[in-house]
């Protein structure tokens, strides 16, 4: 039942729109307005079935006759037509050809016009004019019945809202039962609004342009005088309080009626439509008004949203300052956890003192050995036990004559180190790898709290809101076809400018809408992320400053001969902060077991990257966790950041192959350096710093293409006579090269990524 009244609400309220604008005309003569509204409401996704029989119930009650019947029927089949087709196909009607239906939908009027003799220019003028009105309407009613009434107008969409004003006035000004004006029942009204909800300017002007209505439908400036005047005292009686505004007009109407008598004929009749508006005016609630404000106030009303964004922003800072303290406090404790490893001289001593009261404890010669050659006992001991240590045990070879000609336990001895020694080795690999993890978990702790501070010092400036850039880049987008419901315009840094705006679905594809945001921030804006808008048809578009550099990128691989599977990994992933990462791990060997170990690793780097920390941390916890393994599986990494904003590009290698920056000038060698990763647990990464230019070529590849050249300096050559200019043309060159140099056969796996800065 409720949806039942909402569509009959909806079907009067066309009929009525539909019958004022058919009264709307331009002196009399051109009559554009009333069909051109029912294509720019079609376009506005209203229901077509709606609109098709309030249009031509309005029409035929404007102008009751079988010609208007005609043409109303002809102007709805030429809409509901196309409409259905398009609906059937799935497939959206442009802009042109709603446009071409409109000229289409005329032919019957035309027809009977040139019938009447009507002046061609005039024919002409109508439709023209009928063109430029569609398009005034799609422009305000598109994006009004998309949004609602959440955003504010635009100022193109004002200047819209202002012609649609003029047009409806000046088929009101052609509404009258007997002496009822229906102007002067709209106008008022309207004219009170907006000196309530915006200024007393606002209220002149609206005023004007229904005056300016009127005057263009009858060329009669009867109305024009009270119009202005309405508007003059609302806005001198204009307070917090409605009710003077209505007694300012009330006072203006008597005047204009009965001092300047200003109509051909003044009584009750004629007062009666000026005190209905005021009385409607004066019993809306306050709340309405409000929602309606928010509709034409400026962006400065967003002034509490944004304070309290920054507001927000300053807390966070707070927390994510104190909590980073809170994680070196902890990396600190934890480091104080460790426990310091004994000397080899400590070891051999507790192990000597351990085997002297277990074997020797109850012999008869005890006093003899440890008192009287007491210096000779222990060193002999003591290399017994270093022998354990560094072979793994003792046999009977490795007792010394000396002891074994006056010791009668030699095989106990001999059993008991070789125990001991083993006890003591599980349990140092044991402390090892707790000490490890401890120094592991230390690690991480830094890495987040330095994490956390650098987050904090993101979110620490206050963010700067330009109203204006916002105002203009809503007007700019209306202007070129693109709907913006919101805009949002702040430097994030010195460097970089964010813009978030919310568009309609089909508008996120559009090229102007970079182009338009660009131009009006003043530099060039890139998209980096578009998602659903919490309204449906909307997607929230966010762009910053693009980077100064971009890249492109080439891969080619290429199997160990006779193997089924890489032992070589490779990852390219986009960073926060229009940063690039481009890896290869070389798992030791070939095949499965190698891709493996190398998939761990890279997958490790990948990850530790994308949360933002830093080469050190990255490299050395990955090294910990891998060295923990104790397969004696190592892996090489090899990995380049390019940061496309500052055109500098961090290398970083453990155990990795030689890597090359081609210049136009030049090629570069970045040399191997440092232990592959796994080996040792305080191996450190080697890191270096390339500024690059336009055009320059990155080379990074696996020990397999490297060592197919023979050395650095043959590589380097080879790639001084490419002349490629793409990046995945120039990989595979290489890989050709390499496997060339081996009568085509792949000795070891082959990986090589080449990238483009441009």
């Amino acid at each position: 039942m409720k949806t039942k009244f909402i569509y009959f609400a909806q079907l009067l309220g066309f009929i009525i729109l539909f019958y004022v604008l058919s009264l709307a005309s331009i002196g009399g003569l051109i009559f554009p307005f009333a069909f051109s509204m029912l294509f720019a409401l079609a376009w506005a996704n209203q229901k077509v079935w709606i609109l098709s029989p309030a249009y031509i119930i309005g029409t035929i009650c404007a102008n009751p006759s079988l010609e208007t019947a005609i043409c109303s029927l002809v102007t709805v089949f030429v809409l509901v037509l196309p409409y259905f087709i398009h609906v059937l196909c799935k497939k959206a009607m442009k802009k042109w050809e709603l446009f071409l239906c409109l000229l289409v939908s005329q032919t019957a009027t035309i027809t009977f016009q040139v019938i009447n003799l009507v002046n061609p220019i005039l024919i002409v003028v109508n439709i023209a004019t009928a063109l430029l009105f569609c398009y005034v309407a799609i422009t305000f009613f598109e994006p009004l019945l998309l949004r609602g009434t959440a955003f504010k107008f635009s100022n193109f969409e004002i200047v819209c809202a202002g012609i649609l004003l003029v047009a409806f006035a000046s088929g009101l000004n052609n509404f009258n039962f007997y002496n009822f004006s229906f102007l002067k029942l709209f106008a008022p009204f309207i004219i009170l609004t907006f000196n309530y909800i915006v200024s007393a300017r606002t209220g002149i002007l609206v005023a004007s342009l229904m005056a300016l209505g009127s005057l263009i439908a009858s060329n009669n400036p009867v109305y024009f005088v009270p119009l202005i005047l309405w508007a003059l005292f609302a806005g001198i009686f204009s307070t917090k309080h409605r009710i003077f505004s209505i007694v300012g007009v009330v006072v203006a109407e008597l005047i204009c009626g009965f001092y300047f008598k200003t109509y051909y004929s003044y009584g009750i009749v004629e007062s009666l439509p000026v005190l209905i508006a005021c009385i409607l005016f004066f019993a809306l609630p306050a709340k309405w008004y409000q929602e309606v404000g928010a509709l034409f106030t400026s962006s400065s009303q967003n002034l509490a949203v944004k304070n309290l964004i920054n507001r927000n922003r300053e807390i966070l800072h707070r927390r994510l300052d104190n909590l980073s303290e809170v994680f070196f406090e902890m990396n600190s404790v934890f480091k104080r956890l460790i426990k310091s490893e004994m000397s080899p001289e400590q070891v051999k001593e507790m192990l000597y003192n351990e085997i002297k009261s277990t074997i020797c404890k109850n012999c008869p010669d005890e006093k003899h050995c440890h008192r009287t050659f007491c210096n000779d006992t222990k060193k002999v001991f003591e290399e017994m036990i270093t022998i354990a240590l560094e072979k793994g045990r003792i046999t009977i070879l490795d007792l010394p004559s000396y002891l074994a000609s006056r010791c009668g336990k030699g095989n106990m001895l001999i059993s008991e180190i070789n125990t001991l020694t083993s006890q003591y080795r599980n349990y140092s690999q044991l402390v090892g790898n707790v000490d490890t993890s401890k120094l592991l978990i230390s690690d991480q702790l830094s890495g987040v709290a330095g994490l956390m501070k650098d987050l904090a010092s993101e979110v620490e400036p206050v963010l700067t809101f330009d109203n204006n850039k916002e105002a203009k880049l809503i007007d700019e987008l209306a202007f070129n076809n693109i709907a913006c419901t919101d805009a949002v315009v702040y430097d994030k840094d010195a460097r970089v400018m964010i813009a978030s705006l919310i568009v309609r679905d089909e508008d996120v594809e559009k090229t102007k809408l970079q182009a338009v945001v660009s131009k009006v921030c003043g530099n060039k804006m890139a998209i980096f992320e578009s998602y659903p808008s919490s309204r449906a048809g909307l997607t929230t578009v966010n762009l910053k400053t693009a980077p100064r550099f971009d890249c492109i990128f080439g891969i080619a691989l290429q199997n160990k001969s006779g193997s089924s599977q890489s032992g070589d990994c490779h990852s390219i992933e986009r960073l926060d902060g229009d940063k690039f990462m481009f890896a290869i791990c070389d798992g030791m060997g070939s095949g499965e077991q190698a891709r493996e170990k190398a998939e761990t690793a890279i997958g490790l780097v990948e990850n530790f990257y994308k949360a933002g920390f830093d080469n050190e941390i990255i490299l050395s916890s990955v090294n910990k966790l891998l060295n923990l393994e104790k397969d004696e599986m190592f892996s090489t990494i090899d990995i380049c950041v390019v940061d496309l904003k500052s055109g500098i590009a961090d290398f970083v290698k453990m155990g990795a192959t030689s890597s090359f920056v081609r210049k136009e000038d030049g090629c570069e060698i970045l040399e191997s350096g440092a232990l592959p990763i796994g080996v040792l647990q305080d191996a450190k990464p080697l890191v270096k710093k390339i500024v690059l230019s336009e055009r320059d070529f990155i080379v990074i590849s696996s020990d397999g293409v490297n060592d197919a050249f023979g050395s650095d300096k043959d590589y380097r050559d080879f790639l001084l006579t490419i002349k490629t200019t793409n990046p995945q043309e120039y990989a595979e060159t290489i890989i050709e090269k390499a496997l060339a140099n081996n009568n085509g056969y792949a000795v070891d796996d082959m990986t090589c990524v080449v990238v483009k800065i441009f």
